[in-house]
C-alpha cells in the first residue's frame, strides 16, 4: 500500500508461495533426510578406497580418517551459513535464490545449475550401486550364485538401475511424507549394519583375530601430519565431500517444514556433526581390519576401490551362517543406502528446478505442482528422466567413467557450497557487527568454509586434470581427450551450463533483468530528521541505524529509507502483532 508517497509493508517475510504441502516434516523428520540423503554405507563403499589410495598408489592412507574429519570442517562451516541464510529467506531454491540476492542472476543461475547438474551426475553411480547390489543381495538370501553374477553384468545391473530410478522417483512424486517414512525405515537398517560392521572389525583386530595387515588404530590417524596439500589432501577431501554431500536436503525441504526458518538449518548443522561420528568409526575400524596394503583385501588395492565392504565383507563375517547373514544384511545396508540416496538426491533437485522455474530462471512448466500431493511435477519426472538418460549414456561409452563420476561430483559440491558460503557473508555484510555472534556465525565461519572450499577445488582440479590420476582394471589411464576424466566431467558440466543460460537468457530475460527475482536485499535505514542523535561517536559524521528487512526493529511511527533507491517504507501491523497484542 502507498500512503502519502510512503511503501508500507507488513512484518512478516515468505519466500514465493509455490504450492508444496507445507509443515510436512519436523526436526527429526529433517534430520533423517539430511543424514539418509547421504547415504553414509554407499557412499563409505564407493568413496572409503579413493581416499585410502589412487591410481594404485597410496594417497591418504592410514590418515583417511583425519581427511574424514578435514572434510567435516567446511561441511560444518557451509552448514551454518546454509542455517543463517535460511533464517532470512527459507526458499526451496537455496543456494539458487540466496545468491542471486547476494551476486545477481547469473551467479545464481549457476549456483542451481551446480545442484542440479552434480544431482545429475551422482545418480549415475548411485543407480550402478543399487542395481549391483540388488542382484547381490538376492543372491546370497537364495543361495544363487547365477543371481549374484547378474550384478557384475553391465546389461543387468544398468537395466536394474534404471528400474531403481524409475521407482523412486515415482515416490517423490506422491508426496514427501511417503518420502519421509520410508527414509526412517531405511537409515535405520543402514546405521545398525555399519555399527555391527564397525564393532565386528574392532574387536577382531583388538582380540588379535585380525588378517595378515591388520593394524592397530592409533590416534595419529585423525591428524593430517606428513601430507602435501596439493597433492594429497585436496583432491582427497573432494573425495571425502561427496561423502558427506546431501545434508542440504534438509534445507531444501524448507517450505515443506515446521517452523521453516530454525528447523532445516538446526536439522542441516545436526546431520553433519553425526556424520562425522559415523564416518569415522567405519573408516577407522575398515583400516584397522582390512590395513593400506596393495594385496588381498587391502584397502591400497585399486580393485577394492570401487567396493570396499565386498572386499572386506566374506573376510571379516567368515563363511558361518551367521557370517552369510551378516553379509546379507551388509548387502542389503548398501542397496537401501543407494536407494534411499536416490530417492533423497531427485527431492532437492526437483525442488532447486520448482524455485528455478517460479522464478523464470527456467520454463514455467517446471513450477508446476500436483493438485493431490502437492509436489513438483515437471521437476520430479525430469530429474528422473534426465537421471537415466545420463546414465544410459555414461555406461554406452565406458563403465570406467562412472569411478570418475564421484570425484568430479566433489567438484561441483565444492563450487556450490562455496559459493553459498560466499552468499552468506555478503547478504549480511552491512550487519556483520552488530554483534559478536553474528561476526562469527555470519562473517567468518561462512567465509572461511567458503575460502576452504574454493581453495580445495583448484588444487583438486589440477590433480584430477593429470592423464593418470584414474586408472580402468586393466592399469589403463582413464582419460577424455587426454586430459583426466574426472576433471574433465566436473567442468564440463559447468561448461554445459553456462551454455544451456545464455540460450535461456536470449530466450526469456525477465530472470536475468531482475524483474522476477531481486538480486539485492533492500539496504533500509531509519529516516531520522537532521540535528537529532544517530548511531556513533560524535566526529563519525552521521551513521543511519539500519532496519531489519522484516522491519521489526523498526519504531513504531518511524519510516524507513531503501539507501540506494530513496524509497521510503512504513511498518504496517502483523499476525505476529496481532498475536502479541490479543
Amino acid at each position: 500500500m502507498r500512503d502519502g508517497g510512503v511503501v508500507t509493508a507488513a512484518t512478516d517475510t515468505t519466500a514465493v508461495d509455490k504450492g508444496l504441502r507445507t509443515g510436512a516434516l519436523g526436526l527429526f523428520g529433517s534430520v533423517v533426510m539430511g543424514i539418509s540423503s547421504t547415504a553414509p554405507a554407499y557412499s563409505l563403499a564407493a568413496s572409503l578406497g579413493l581416499v585410502v589410495a589412487s591410481g594404485g598408489a597410496l594417497l591418504a592412507g592410514v590418515k583417511a580418517p583425519a581427511i574424514m574429519l578435514l572434510a567435516f570442517i567446511p561441511m560444518w562451516m557451509i552448514a551454518v551459513a546454509y542455517q543463517e541464510l535460511n533464517k532470512e529467506d527459507p526458499d526451496c531454491g537455496t543456494t539458487f535464490t540466496w545468491a542471486t540476492r547476494a551476486f545477481g542472476a547469473v551467479t545464481g543461475w549457476l549456483g542451481g545449475w551446480g545442484i542440479i547438474a552434480a544431482d545429475i551426475i551422482v545418480m549415475a553411480n548411485l543407480a550402478q550401486i543399487a542395481g549391483s547390489y540388488g542382484y547381490t543381495f538376492v543372491g546370497v538370501m537364495t543361495n544363487d550364485q547365477a543371481i549374484s553374477a547378474l550384478g557384475s553384468s553391465t546389461l543387468w545391473s544398468t537395466v536394474a538401475g534404471v528400474l531403481w530410478i524409475a521407482v523412486m522417483t515415482f515416490i517423490c512424486y506422491v508426496g514427501v511424507e511417503v518420502s519421509a517414512r520410508l527414509q526412517y525405515v531405511l537409515l535405520g537398517v543402514e546405521v545398525l549394519v555399519l555399527v555391527m560392521f564397525a564393532s565386528v572389525a574392532l574387536v577382531r583386530v583388538g582380540t588379535g583375530h585380525g588378517v595378515d595387515g591388520s593394524i592397530t588404530p592409533s590416534l595419529s590417524w585423525l591428524w593430517p601430519s606428513g601430507m602435501d596439500f596439493g597433492s594429497v589432501i585436496a583432491p582427497a577431501m573432494l573425495t571425502a565431500i561427496f561423502i558427506y554431500w546431501g545434508w542440504d536436503t534438509a534445507v531444501s525441504l524448507n517450505e515443506e517444514t515446521k517452523d521453516p526458518e530454525k528447523t532445516p538449518g538446526r536439522a542441516a548443522v545436526i546431520s553433519t556433526v553425526l556424520l562425522l561420528v559415523i564416518y569415522a568409526l567405519v573408516s577407522i575400524a575398515a583400516i584397522a581390519f582390512a590395513g593400506v596394503g596393495t594385496k588381498g583385501i587391502g584397502l591400497g588395492s585399486q580393485t577394492n576401490a570401487d567396493d570396499v565392504f565386498s572386499a572386506i565383507g566374506p573376510t571379516l563375517f567368515g563363511d558361518s551362517f551367521i557370517g552369510h547373514a551378516a553379509m546379507a544384511l551388509l548387502a542389503f545396508s548398501i542397496l537401501t543406502s543407494a536407494s534411499a540416496s536416490t530417492q533423497t538426491t531427485i527431492l532437492p533437485t526437483a525442488r532447486t528446478a520448482l524455485s528455478m522455474a517460479a522464478y523464470k530462471a527456467l520454463p514455467t512448466q517446471f513450477a508446476r505442482i500436483h493438485k493431490r500431493f502437492l509436489t513438483p511435477t515437471w521437476s520430479t519426472v525430469g530429474m528422473g528422466l534426465a537421471s537415466i538418460g545420463f546414465y544410459v549414456l555414461f555406461t554406452v561409452i565406458s563403465t570406467n567413467l562412472l569411478t570418475a563420476l564421484i570425484g568430479s561430483v566433489g567438484l561441483m559440491i565444492a563450487f556450490y557450497y562455496g559459493l553459498t558460503g560466499f552468499a552468506c557473508v555478503w547478504v549480511y555484510r552491512r550487519t556483520l557487527f552488530s554483534s559478536v555472534r553474528n561476526a562469527v556465525m555470519r562473517g567468518l565461519v561462512p567465509l572461511a568454509g567458503g575460502i576452504v572450499l574454493a581453495v580445495t577445488f583448484v588444487y583438486g582440479l589440477v590433480q584430477f586434470a593429470q592423464p593418470d590420476w584414474l586408472q580402468d582394471d586393466a592399469g589403463h589411464d582413464v582419460t577424455i581427450l587426454g586430459i583426466g576424466a574426472v576433471a574433465v566431467v566436473g567442468i564440463g558440466a559447468i561448461l554445459i551450463g553456462v551454455v544451456l543460460m545464455v540460450v535461456w537468457w536470449l530466450r526469456s530475460p525477465d530472470f536475468f533483468a531482475g524483474r522476477t527475482l531481486t538480486a539485492r536485499t533492500p539496504v533500509l535505514v531509519l529516516d531520522t530528521p537532521e540535528g537529532l542523535p544517530t548511531m556513533g561517536l560524535p566526529d563519525s559524521g552521521r551513521e543511519p541505524t539500519v532496519i531489519a528487512p522484516d522491519m521489526s526493529n523498526l519504531p513504531t511511527g518511524s519510516i524507513a529509507v531503501d539507501e540506494e533507491t530513496g524509497k521510503r517504507f512504513q511498518r504496517t501491523r502483523s499476525r505476529r502483532d496481532d498475536r502479541r497484542d490479543g
